[in-house]
Formats: structure tokens, C-alpha cells, sequence
């Protein structure tokens, strides 16, 4: 209701129902505590997020977002598909937040070159809302790319003993990220046609603009090289840890690149002005959504409520129980304003529902996971969709009778993409 209805901030209310847990004598607060703090998903997504900051302060992401408008070209219906593309590319990797931020003064530097008028403009309107989809899109991609995801791994792992690699989420999440990039395109054409076909600056000055641009600075190549670092151990950390004997989970890479970054001679960008960029309150209401979903499961609240939500889910063929696991996270998620607070309720939910109903965990679970990141109707959904908002091109209705569309075409996609690479992986 805390969460809900938003008189306290959401990571005050995390907090508070930590304190409630302990109060109400569902474990001792020493308990409560360790749950949610001593994940490491909280150190996950710390990593996560001082990367992506880095690649802000380093001036990585200028770069990218110059070499973005050299690929698109002038016409206004290509520059909306790509930013939707690098939105998905760069989400994927750097969090939704940071990559909406990141593409957003592009964005903006076009509408104003181009004088498009604030709230009216049908190219203003579709082009900041592709910078909140693809972002979204993205961040069903990999673990890395929102905080709902490593919650996710994170429950699975605690209460089924499972272990989703990063590689194993790719394998559902890079399709379904693949296959809504274009439909994302076709819905935002269908209901903002730009009133404009191109930009006033021809192709040849964009190629023109990027060729001009000064060489990578040390920090910038820096960055780089620890980014694509940090991905390559994300990738290979199954059979690396296997050849060296240890195991490496998916947040030790992300601990190791957030260090190179501040050791002698490797980058000249200060933590005190990392720390800024990270989201604090994000990571105590990581923590404190962990305690909270790790009890609501372990004290049988969660397999309760899994009966009396969807104790008949398992009369269902299996494709009626995708979309219809897709559709209503979908529309909790209009009434939990951020993707970690419908993590911590959601998915405690499903992992009960499996195991009450003797379905597969996975099958019930995935489906779940890949729809967190995917808010496309309610700007107040994530701040993802804040950003653009804040800028005042398009308004929440604007969003949201794109967004009805855009989530009834992906719920089908999703639906064929997770079923076929579900029979393939042997879940259903």
C-alpha cells in the first residue's frame, strides 16, 4: 500500500517494512538484515551503476551519442529507429536510467535545433519516447540492464537453488529485446508521423561532424577497455570460473570493473564524483526488497496468495500460461511505480506458484522476469520514462495510448520468443 500509494519515498517504505518484519516477529532484525544487505546483488548493482556514471564523466557516452546521428543519417523516421536501437544496445549493458540519460540532451540538441514546439510536435513526441522504450527494451536484454533482474537471479537462486548464468538470461532476453525494437518503431510511427521527413543538417554534415570530433582522451579509451572487460567476464564467467576453480557470479565482474576505474594511472575520475551519479535510494530498496520477498516466500505468505491469484493456471496450455503471466505483470506494474518494487512482489509469487502447482520454476519465472523492464504505458512506471518526460515534449496520455498498443503487440512476441527458446532449453 506503501509502495502504491507513495506518501513516503519507496526506499523509506522498503526500510520501514524491514522494521515492520522484525516488529511483527517474522524473523529477528539481525536476520532481516542480513537477507537484503548481505546479497550481493546490492554490490551488483552498485558496480552497475558506477560503471555506468563513468562512462558519463569519461565522455564515452558524448561520443556514442555523436556516432548515433552519423549512423542514422537526416530522416526523421531512421533517427526515432535509432535511438530506439541505441537505447536497446546501450540498456542492455549500463542500466535503463543511465542509458535514457545518456541518449536524452542528444534528443533534446535535435528538438531544438529543429525548433519542434514542446507538447505539439508529432517528431518531439515519438522521438523522446524512444528514448524511454529502447532503453526499456534494453533492459530485458542481460542482468545487468535493470535493477529488477539481478533481484530476480537473486530470488531464484535463494529460494529454488537455481542458477540463472548471465549468459542463460541472454539467451531468453536478447531475442525478446530483438523483437520489440521494431514493432516499438512501427507503433510510435502509426501514432506520431513526423511532421518533418528530415533534419536540417544534411547526412554528409553528420558524417562530417563525427570525423571532426577530437581523438579518444586517455579516460575515454580507459573506459572503454574496462567496459568491454567487464562484459567479456559477465560472458565467460561460467566456464572461466570452472577452468580456475572458483566460482564467479555475475556480480564479482561488476565489482572488479567499478574498481579499475579509480586505481593509479588508470582513469583521472574521482569516486566524489562518481558517488553523485549513484543511486542511492535505488540500492536500499534493493536490499530492503530482498528481505521482503525472501520472507514473504520462506514464511508461505508468497505460496498463499500464488494459490489465490493463480491456482488455476496449471488447466492452461503452456502458451495461455506465458501471456497471461506476461499481461499481468504488465498491469501491476501501472500500480508499482519502479521494475525492483514489482520484482520483490512478483516474482516470490511465481517461484511459489511453481512449486505449489508442480510447474516449472523457469517457465513460470521467465516469463515474469523478461516483462519487468517492459513499462511502456505509465510514464510514473520507472524513472527511466521520467527523463524524456521531464523535458515536456510528450505528455502521459501521449505515452500511454502508444504504450496500451505497444504492450498488447509485445505480449504475443514474447509470448512465441520465451515458448521456442523455452522448448530448445527443455523448461517446457
Amino acid at each position: 500500500l506503501l509502495w502504491i500509494t507513495e506518501p513516503i519515498p519507496f526506499h523509506i517504505a522498503g526500510l520501514l517494512g524491514m522494521v515492520l518484519l522484525a516488529l511483527l516477529g517474522a524473523d529477528s532484525f539481525g536476520s532481516v538484515v542480513k537477507l537484503g544487505f548481505g546479497n550481493d546483488t546490492v554490490l551488483f548493482f552498485i558496480g552497475v551503476l558506477a560503471l555506468s556514471a563513468c562512462i558519463t564523466k569519461s565522455g564515452l557516452g558524448r561520443r556514442i551519442s555523436t556516432l548515433i546521428l552519423r549512423l542514422t543519417g537526416n530522416q526523421t523516421r531512421f533517427i526515432i529507429l535509432g535511438f530506439l536501437i541505441a537505447g536497446a544496445i546501450i540498456g542492455m549493458w549500463i542500466t535503463t536510467l543511465a542509458a535514457a540519460a545518456m541518449l536524452m540532451p542528444l534528443a533534446r540538441s535535435i528538438a531544438e535545433e529543429e525548433h519542434l514546439e514542446r507538447g505539439t510536435s508529432r517528431f518531439g513526441k515519438a522521438l523522446f519516447i524512444a528514448v524511454a522504450w529502447g532503453s526499456l527494451i534494453g533492459g530485458a536484454g542481460s542482468p545487468a540492464g535493470g535493477g529488477a533482474n539481478p533481484l530476480a537471479i537473486g530470488f531464484v537462486r535463494d529460494m529454488l537453488g537455481l542458477e540463472i548464468t548471465f549468459t542463460g538470461w541472454m539467451l531468453y532476453g536478447v531475442p525478446c529485446m530483438l523483437l520489440l525494437i521494431l514493432p516499438a518503431w512501427w507503433v510510435l510511427l502509426a501514432f506520431f508521423k513526423p511532421e518533418i521527413k528530415s533534419i536540417s543538417r544534411s547526412a554528409e554534415q553528420l558524417r562530417a561532424e563525427f570525423s571532426a570530433m577530437p581523438k579518444m582522451t586517455h579516460n575515454e579509451r580507459s573506459t572503454l577497455v574496462i567496459f568491454l572487460l567487464t562484459v567479456t567476464l559477465w560472458l565467460v564467467s561460467k566456464p572461466l570460473g570452472t577452468l580456475i576453480g572458483v566460482k564467479i557470479p555475475t556480480s564479482l565482474p561488476a565489482v572488479v570493473g567499478a574498481c579499475l576505474f579509480f586505481l593509479p594511472g588508470v582513469t583521472d575520475i574521482r569516486w566524489k564524483d562518481v558517488e553523485s551519479d549513484i543511486s542511492w535510494s535505488g540500492i536500499l530498496l534493493i536490499a530492503s526488497g530482498i528481505s521482503l520477498g525472501m520472507l514473504v516466500y520462506q514464511s508461505g505468505a508468497a505460496q498463499w496468495l500464488a494459490m489465490l491469484l493463480l491456482g488455476k493456471i496449471d488447466a492452461v496450455p503452456v502458451l495461455v500460461q506465458i501471456i497471461s503471466i506476461i499481461l499481468i505483470v504488465s498491469i501491476l506494474k501501472l500500480g508499482l511505480s519502479s521494475n525492483t518494487v514489482t520484482a520483490t512482489v512478483v516474482i516470490p509469487i511465481m517461484i511459489a506458484l511453481s512449486t505449489q502447482l508442480g510447474l516449472s520454476p523457469l517457465g513460470i519465472v521467465i516469463p515474469a522476469a523478461m516483462t519487468l523492464n517492459i513499462a511502456f504505458i505509465l510514464v510514473t512506471s520507472t524513472p527511466t520514462s521520467v527523463i524524456p518526460y521531464s523535458t515536456g515534449y510528450f505528455s502521459i496520455a501521449d505515452m500511454a495510448k502508444a504504450g496500451v498498443v505497444m504492450t498488447l503487440a509485445a505480449a504475443p512476441i514474447m509470448t512465441a520468443a520465451i515458448y521456442l527458446i523455452g522448448r530448445l532449453a527443455g523448461i517446457y
